[in-house]
């Protein structure tokens, strides 16, 4: 599947995003008008991200948002309680909508090499089309508190855990050699970061998100298959 294919069957737009959002923290939310609290979520949202990208959340102030989403302090407040708060539900959202899809993902193929591949796609293909929530999810996890890491650390730990538990039902299988899975699964998630950190790069070496996909997958897949099986699964 390319990304294109892909796109068509998981991408959802930022409203739909803003609406989950609210649907989940509804209870807290003040306003209580979907149409309305989607409408601001949609614009605090992207104003973060505009914001963020230049200097960072936690130089970011709530006048600089008030000032980029056009909404006065006291409406920025009807959404969340602080800068905290915001964060929080930021970050959960961009974890939630990659568990949603990689699930779907896995389900798609029982062959653990299929499976590898479509996750691998997957991840790289989300990062391309979510790029904002990714990196911004990457960037602020070093400011979340203590009592909230752990949730973050956890969802890590989950996505790298799909790669493992994947190379290890290959290996059963005789399709991956034996190895150091958990360190393999580490390697592939580190290079999966790379291209929503670096997009730069990649533009400039006029790589499309297919070709680094692509590329990768034979990577991986020259270190992990086993030899008499390398040449039938490309």
């Amino acid at each position: 599947m390319n990304y294109l294919e892909f796109k068509k069957l998981y991408a959802a737009s930022s409203r739909e995003i803003a609406r989950e959002v609210f649907l989940q923290n509804r209870e807290t939310i003040r306003t209580k008008k979907e149409k309305t609290a989607v409408d601001n979520l949609e614009k605090i949202f992207n104003a973060v991200f505009r914001i963020t990208y230049k200097k960072g959340f936690q130089a970011m102030s709530m006048r600089d948002l008030s000032r980029e989403t056009g909404m006065s302090l006291g409406s920025l407040y009807a959404y969340f309680t602080g800068k905290e708060k915001l964060l929080n539900i930021i970050q959960t959202q961009g974890w939630l909508i990659i568990k949603k899809d990689l699930a779907k993902v896995l389900t798609t193929s029982e062959d653990p090499r299929e499976k590898l591949r479509a996750v691998i796609r997957a991840h790289i293909f989300l990062s391309e089309f979510y790029r904002p929530w990714f990196y911004f999810t990457f960037m602020e996890a070093r400011n979340i508190k203590p009592t909230k890491l752990k949730a973050v650390k956890s969802m890590e730990e989950y996505t790298q855990q799909i790669l493992t538990d994947i190379l290890v039902l290959g290996e059963t299988q005789a399709l991956f050699k034996p190895g150091n899975h958990e360190l393999t699964a580490s390697m592939i998630k580190a290079m999966q970061q790379e291209w929503y950190l670096k997009r730069w790069k990649y533009r400039k070496l006029k790589v499309s998100v297919d070709q680094f996909a692509d590329h990768l997958i034979d990577i991986i897949e020259t270190f992990c298959l086993v030899k008499k099986r390398a040449a039938t699964c490309k």
